[in-house]
């Protein structure tokens, strides 16, 4: 895995159009992060084939174009500090296209998702960012009531599929840029 530090999120935004060739097929499996830098709507306006699954009617087709994307955009749910990554998903879209497919995945991580530890990541991960997820796509899960996770097995969980992204075998197919300023949730 390759890591960038960026100061903020114009320099994250350079670093990020840096590392995707022009002409590149790009998609993402939602992200905050990559909407808060402007990543994607750069990539909308350059030249680039960018991949907006808002745009399919059928969903399941515009997630398959993932995985034989050039380029993955995702952010982390949370981070530990020696750079291991946990991402928790519901349909398995991102997790899936992290862990095969695209050529390359490209991550942008604010400062607020680094924990100590993969232990305090999987905490954040579960009980700050998949309570957010699940109230911002609206489904009816203890969480969303609780604020907290309460290791549900509701019909509308999100929390189905956990991915933890130590290392890749794959040399130059992971990027993570860290950018110093709170991103995401």
């Amino acid at each position: 895995m390759s890591a960038y530090y960026a100061e903020n999120k114009e320099e994250a935004l350079k670093k990020a159009l840096e590392l995707i060739p022009e002409g590149s097929s790009v998609t993402m499996g939602g992200g905050a992060s990559i909407v808060e830098i402007g990543l994607d709507k750069a990539l909308k306006e350059g030249n680039y084939n960018f991949i907006d699954r808002n745009l399919y009617e059928d969903k399941r087709e515009a997630m398959l174009l993932a995985y034989n994307a050039d380029v993955f955009l995702s952010s982390v749910n949370a981070m530990s500090d020696d750079g291991v990554l946990v991402n928790i998903d519901g349909n398995s879209n991102r997790v899936s296209a992290i862990a095969q497919g695209p050529k390359k995945v490209l991550f942008i991580v604010g400062m607020n998702k680094v924990c100590g530890d993969v232990d305090s990541a999987l905490k954040r991960a579960r009980n700050i960012a998949a309570p957010i997820n699940a109230n911002r796509i609206g489904t009816n899960t203890p969480c969303t009531k609780t604020g907290s996770c309460m290791n549900c097995k509701s019909p509308e969980t999100i929390c189905c599929q956990f991915l933890i992204t130590r290392y890749s075998r794959h040399t130059g197919r992971i990027h993570v840029i860290l950018v110093n300023e709170d991103l995401g949730f």
